[in-house]
């Protein structure tokens, strides 16, 4: 029984680094930069970022 939780632990964090790491890859502080924020804002195409 041990065994199968440790097992499903490992798959869940492997699972939660998977998507982190998807996610947040190639941006600085996991963040867009200011300046492709307000681009996205003025286009249409992301929400009005709230503060």
């Amino acid at each position: 029984m041990t065994l199968l939780l440790l097992e499903a632990l490992g798959a869940l964090v492997l699972l939660v680094f998977i998507v982190w790491w998807t996610m947040f890859s190639g941006r600085k502080k996991g963040e867009l930069p200011d300046e492709v924020q307000r681009e996205k804002e003025r286009d249409g195409s992301a929400p009005p970022k709230r503060d």
